[in-house]
């Protein structure tokens, strides 16, 4: 099916798509509805717009009343004009409905383990967790779990931790969510990558990237 790729840079400069974000090549937006048969409802039309379509997003419904609505062209591998048209419907759909949107909510979760040798212990994790090969990374075939990726080392590390959280947050609400490490009695390890992401520790050294789609590089 024809379609036209978009950026995460299109998609944050669309006025009308102002309560979705990108988080790791998605396009995300969340309602509450006001009650969780409300949020069902807001589902199920949303299922019948994108059967219509046939282009189909995630949907995560979740007590009292919250919906999440996840979009990638998964047949692109990337962000296209569909998403963009189908998030459109879905905004017409939740103003129906009376759901307010809460971008500030989002955010996605990836466990990240340095390893001087991929290859090698990939496949142990791969069956430890039940997830499937993508592109290097792991992932839940029933993307309900975090990704597991694996960051090459020049040399073992031995003197700090080997697996760090990296925590994908709005762009906008990146600074909010540092300061708020930082006032939690965090550190700033690292920040040369900002806005793509900062390194932070907790007391203790351990360790989480707060990431944005921003300075990537592919926006």
């Amino acid at each position: 099916m024809d379609h036209t790729e978009v950026s995460a840079v299109d998609v944050a400069a669309l006025d009308d798509l102002r309560d979705w974000r990108v988080l790791l090549g998605a396009i995300h937006a969340e309602f509450r509805a006001g009650s969780f048969s409300a949020a069902a409802a807001l589902a199920a039309s949303i299922a019948e717009a994108a059967d219509a379509a046939d282009h189909h997003p995630d949907l995560d419904l979740r007590y009292p009343d919250r919906l999440r609505v996840s979009l990638v062209s998964h047949a692109a591998g990337t962000l296209t004009d569909r998403d963009v048209a189908l998030a459109r419907h879905v905004n017409a759909l939740a103003d129906d409905a009376g759901a307010s949107p809460g971008p500030a909510d989002l955010q996605a979760l990836e466990i990240a383990l340095d390893t001087m040798d991929a290859d090698r212990i990939r496949p142990f994790w791969a069956a430890v967790l039940g997830y499937v090969d993508d592109r290097g990374a792991l992932v839940d075939p029933l993307r309900l779990g975090p990704a597991l990726w694996f960051q090459q080392m020049d040399q073992p590390r031995t003197q700090r931790n080997r697996f760090h959280l990296d925590v994908t947050v709005p762009h906008d609400q990146a600074d909010a969510r540092i300061a708020a490490a930082l006032a939690a009695g965090g550190t700033m390890v690292e920040d040369r990558h900002a806005r793509a992401f900062w390194v932070l520790a907790d007391a203790e050294g351990n360790e989480a990237c707060v990431c944005t789609w921003q300075d990537r590089g592919d926006g």
